[in-house]
C-alpha cells in the first residue's frame, strides 16, 4: 500500500502567519487609533497577553541584574572580611610570639636574679647535634663576648652543662645528659655526695639520669630530694640545681646507693641559656 501523504501544515509556517497577523493588528491599532470594535478586541486579546509576558520577562531580567549586582557586592564584602580575618590572625600570631619571647626573657631574668652573685650573659641556641636531645649544642656568644672554656651554663633554673669550645662568635656546650658527662652532685637535704652520669639511652628510656656512689651514712636520702652541684666538683660552681631524685636504692656493697634523677632543665626544648662568666678555678681563687 502506498503511504498516505502528509497533509499537516508545517508548524513553523503557522507560527510565522500568527506573528505577521499580530504585527498587522498592532500596526492597525497604532496607525488608525483603533481601540474598540472587533479589531480592537482582537488587539486586546493578542497584545495584552504579549505585553504582560514582555513585562514579566523585563521584570525577571531586572531582578536578575539586581541579584547579580547584589551577589558581586556580597562577594566583595566576603573578600574584604577574609582579608580582615587574615590580618587579625597575623596580628594575633605576632602578639603570641612577642608574649612567648617576653615569658622566655622573664624566666631568664628570674634565673639571673637567683644567681646575682655571678656575672652572666644570655645567649641563644643556634645549633645542635642530631636527635631529640640537646646533648651538645652551639650558642651565639663567643670569645668576643667574654666566653671561655670551662664556664658553666644554666637555664630553666638549673644546670645545663659546660663550655667545651669557643670561637669568636659562638661557643659549644656539652650538656650534663651527654654520654661523657659526669657531675659531682650533693643531696641538698643531707649533704651526701653522689655522681650524676649523663646518658642518652637513659634519657630515651626514662627521661632521667642515673646517680651513683651516694654516700648515705645516716640513711636519710629519699626520693624527692633535690640534687645540686657539690663543693668538691672541679668543673662546676657549687649549689646549682641539677634535679630531683625519683628512685634510690642501696647497692650490693651496702655502702652506697644508686638511683635516678629527673632533671630541672628541659633538654628537649632549649632556646635561651645563661653563661656564668667565671670558671670554678676563678671562683675558688676569690675565696683565698
Amino acid at each position: 500500500m502506498k503511504g498516505k501523504k502528509n497533509n499537516k501544515f508545517p508548524a513553523k509556517y503557522i507560527l510565522l502567519i500568527m506573528t505577521v497577523f499580530c504585527l498587522i493588528i498592532i500596526g492597525c491599532s497604532v496607525g488608525f487609533g483603533i481601540s474598540s470594535g472587533p479589531v480592537g478586541k482582537a488587539v486586546g486579546y493578542v497584545v495584552i497577553p504579549m505585553q504582560k509576558g514582555l513585562n514579566k520577562i523585563g521584570d525577571a531580567l531586572h531582578l536578575g541584574s539586581e541579584n547579580l549586582a547584589s551577589k558581586k557586592e556580597l562577594q566583595k564584602e566576603n573578600d574584604e572580611l577574609k582579608q580582615q580575618v587574615a590580618d587579625l590572625e597575623d596580628q594575633l600570631s605576632r602578639v603570641s610570639l612577642e608574649q612567648y619571647e617576653l615569658e622566655s626573657l622573664r624566666e631568664l631574668y628570674q634565673l639571673d636574679q637567683s644567681y646575682d652573685s655571678y656575672d652572666k650573659t644570655a645567649a641563644n641556641v643556634i645549633g645542635k647535634d642530631a636527635g631529640n636531645w640537646f646533648s651538645s649544642f652551639l650558642i651565639d656568644k663567643g670569645s668576643k663576648d667574654g666566653i671561655e672554656i670551662g664556664m658553666n651554663v644554666i637555664a630553666d633554673g638549673g644546670l645545663v652543662g659546660i663550655v667545651t669550645d669557643v670561637g669568636d662568635n659562638y661557643s659549644k656546650i656539652k650538656s650534663i645528659i651527654d654520654d661523657t658527662s659526669n657531675v659531682s652532685g650533693m643531696d641538698l637535704s643531707t649533704s651526701d655526695t653522689c655522681i650524676v652520669s649523663g646518658g642518652l639511652k637513659t634519657m630515651n628510656e626514662r627521661q632521667q639520669l642515673e646517680i651513683s656512689d651516694m654516700r648515705d651514712k645516716d640513711n636519710k636520702v629519699k626520693a624527692g630530694d633535690q640534687i645540686v652541684t657539690s663543693n668538691i666538683s672541679d668543673r662546676y660552681l657549687p649549689g646549682i640545681p641539677i634535679g630531683y631524685l625519683t628512685e634510690v636504692e642501696t647497692d650490693t656493697n651496702k655502702l652506697t646507693k644508686s638511683g635516678y634523677l629527673a632533671t630541672v632543665v628541659d633538654f628537649e626544648h632549649l632556646e635561651k641559656v645563661l653563661v656564668i662568666k667565671q670558671t670554678k678555678d676563678y671562683s675558688e681563687a676569690l675565696k683565698k
